[in-house]
């Protein structure tokens, strides 16, 4: 590995076990592994030049590598549960041609970390104004610790209850980032020496996954934290049932099954088709009203299809599209397969948990009810922009 001595080098440790959550640094939140999104939030930071994952594990190197991090081969020693987070930067940083001025620790178990926040910590610490900064939320919540004759408060006296705002802040560690002096890193062997102070960011990014509930409550939160004004993609794919329609259909004394479906999403793909979008119906169901509906439309479509992520991914690779460009809008179970290909996994409201989960973005809109039309207009929202 090479890498030029820059001012400002992020490192995110890796490692591959984890006794909370098995697996935990290549879990999906959005759709995306918690390594990757560490990266690409660290990658997003304008005053940081440099991005390292330290990890002994090679699943998590080739995540990391492919969201553009340099990787660092971290060696048993400082692999074991003891190890501490200083050892790995540490280690890290002896692999670079000279030290940099500043160092940042970024860790994978905060989901939702701003690149915003990141380079205000940065900020300070270039600026002189502390020598350690780390992430954290600003509570006025009364906090107690178990004492010789029982609870008492921290930084509070338990006879007098004074109002929110009367009261100085507490300040609780995300363990988002720690950007540091690499100077007093490297003499002090730890994150906080010096001037140390505090990096305030929302609630919402102060979550910390440690347990298997942590990470069911990121999972939930990010269609909410990550959705985009706009979708840049180069093709959209669509399961049929329960995003064309609401997943429900009248039955006639003859047996016939009809369906549902909106005329904006029709729009919607008619305005997609314009632009030079491709547009794939593909899905399980074997009722006509589906080749029926794609003709209307005037898009291809797949249909009857027992294996749905085979046939997408032949499909993707005869086409030649690169499926980190490409979006699928699922529902049900029998869609994990296709999300998991691409890189925009994106569900209805209505979808199974599971699907959900594996999602990178959740529409606001219902199956059959304008899904499709707002999947098309996120879009012709950034096709409109770049022509712009």
């Amino acid at each position: 590995m090479r890498v030029h001595s820059e001012r400002v080098v992020c490192v995110i440790p890796a490692r591959g076990g984890s006794k909370g959550v098995p697996g935990k640094n290549l879990a999906k939140v959005g759709g995306v592994p918690l390594v990757a999104r560490a990266v690409r939030a660290a990658r997003a930071a304008r005053t940081v030049d440099t991005v390292l994952v330290s990890t002994d594990d090679r699943e998590i190197a080739e995540a990391a590598r492919a969201a553009g991090a340099a990787i660092i081969e971290r060696p048993d020693d400082l692999s074991s549960d003891g190890a501490t987070s200083e050892s790995a930067l540490i280690h890290a940083l002896a692999a670079l041609p000279a030290p940099p001025e500043i160092t940042v620790l970024v860790q994978c178990t905060s989901p939702f970390l701003d690149p915003a926040d990141l380079d205000a910590a940065v900020s300070r610490v270039l600026d002189g104004a502390a020598d350690s900064v780390f992430a954290a939320l600003e509570t006025h919540e009364f906090q107690w610790v178990e004492g010789a004759d029982g609870l008492a408060g921290v930084g509070h006296d338990a006879a007098y209850r004074p109002r929110r705002q009367d009261r100085a802040p507490h300040y609780r560690e995300t363990g988002a980032f720690y950007v540091m002096r690499t100077s007093g890193l490297l003499g002090h062997g730890h994150r906080f020496f010096g001037r140390i102070a505090a990096q305030p960011v929302p609630r919402a990014h102060a979550l910390e996954i440690d347990t298997p509930e942590d990470l069911a409550v990121a999972r939930a939160l990010a269609p909410l934290a990550d959705r985009p004004e706009a979708l840049d993609v180069d093709a959209v794919v669509t399961d049929f049932d329960g995003v064309h329609t609401n997943d429900t259909a009248g039955v006639g004394q003859d047996g016939h099954e009809t369906v549902t479906v909106s005329r904006e999403d029709g729009m919607g793909v008619a305005l997609l088709k314009k632009a030079g979008v491709p547009f794939l119906i593909l899905s399980t169901e074997t009722n006509p009203v589906v080749k029926a509906r794609a003709a209307k439309l005037g898009v291809p479509v797949l249909h009857g299809i027992a294996d749905k992520a085979a046939v997408l991914d032949k499909w993707l690779r005869d086409a030649g599209w690169d499926p980190a460009r490409v979006a699928y809008v699922g529902n049900d179970v029998n869609d994990l397969g296709c999300l998991a290909l691409v890189g925009w996994p994106v569900a209805v409201p209505a979808a199974h948990p599971d699907v959900r989960a594996a999602a990178r973005l959740v529409l606001t809109r219902p199956g059959g009810g304008g899904a499709v039309r707002e999947i098309c207009d996120l879009v012709l929202r950034h096709k409109n922009k770049s022509e712009e």
